[in-house]
């Protein structure tokens, strides 16, 4: 019993930080109907930012993680308006084909500048295991979770009150209509993006400090996929659900299958389950079914 609690506390932490990266792929698709593949390069891109002023120029970290946000906001900015604006109005796939041809360029970039070792963060969590009856967590996790359910407050409370977060809420609902109330489509995109980049990169800095960084980290992205399909690819509260369930089903599989079959399964299941909910669930739990009259 002590074996399965510890697993499932893992999968919760591990499956909070793939909600938060999943919601860069809801916020994207919510208002452009466009699915971001660079979305695993944003978080290689920040994790390695915030890593390189840590450990390279001894800034404090959480100096470097406000730094690292304000540089991702941006990155996601440029993104936008360089790469993906003039594809407004072209068919969706073409920006698809973007993101994914952005994605090869963000990590020619990262291998340039980085290189493929692995590289680990100065110790900046404490070491003290935090004993909770016989489940042992080590603080980098608790922390990670603290984190991760402060950032997904503030950001459904931006969607819910704030006026760029309602007006993204209704860019979401229906462009043309949010462009007769006079609301600008192309800022929000442009928010929309940076906010991606920013939970990426969070993202990727909480999973670095458990795993250290390298190129697989961008991995995460696609990892994240069936964590948005899951919940629905337009739903911010599917997003979250389905990034802890992901979470738990991926930490109990590695816990119990992986050893009868002799490891591997554990990285594999996500894709399991995202062929599974599209056979049976195509617009995820909490999606939206779209129906068309002719």
């Amino acid at each position: 019993m002590t074996f399965f609690l510890q697993m499932l506390v893992t999968g919760i932490v591990v499956g909070s930080v793939y909600a938060l990266v999943a919601l860069g792929f809801v916020l994207i698709y919510k208002s452009s109907n466009a699915i971001n593949f660079a979305q695993g390069e944003f978080l290689l891109v920040g994790t390695y930012i915030c890593l390189t002023l840590v450990a390279s120029y001894n800034i404090p970290f959480i100096a470097a993680i406000f730094i690292t946000l304000i540089f991702s906001a941006l990155l996601g900015f440029i993104v936008e308006k360089i790469v993906l604006r003039p594809f407004i109005g072209k068919p969706i796939i073409s920006m698809i084909m973007a993101t994914i041809g952005l994605s090869s360029i963000l990590a020619g970039f990262v291998h340039i500048i980085w290189g493929h070792e692995t590289r680990v963060f100065p110790q900046i969590f404490s070491e003290n295991p935090i004993q909770l009856g016989e489940i042992v967590i080590a603080p980098v996790y608790a922390w990670a979770l603290v984190i991760v359910v402060i950032m997904l407050v503030i950001f459904s409370l931006f969607f819910k009150y704030s006026k760029l977060g309602i007006a993204m809420r209704a860019t979401a609902d229906d462009q043309q209509a949010a462009l007769s109330m006079g609301i600008s489509v192309k800022t929000i995109f442009a928010v929309a993006w940076a906010i991606a980049a920013i939970v990426s990169a969070v993202g990727g800095v909480l999973l670095g400090n458990i795993n250290g960084v390298n190129s697989s980290l961008s991995t995460i992205g696609l990892k994240v996929l069936p964590v948005a399909i899951l919940g629905g690819l337009d739903s911010i509260p599917g997003a979250i659900i389905g990034g802890i369930l992901i979470g738990i089903i991926e930490s109990l599989t590695g816990g119990y299958l992986d050893p009868l079959v002799g490891g591997g399964l554990k990285d594999v299941m996500p894709f399991i389950i995202l062929v599974l909910i599209l056979m049976f669930k195509p617009y995820g739990l909490f999606g939206k079914k779209e129906i068309e009259r002719v």
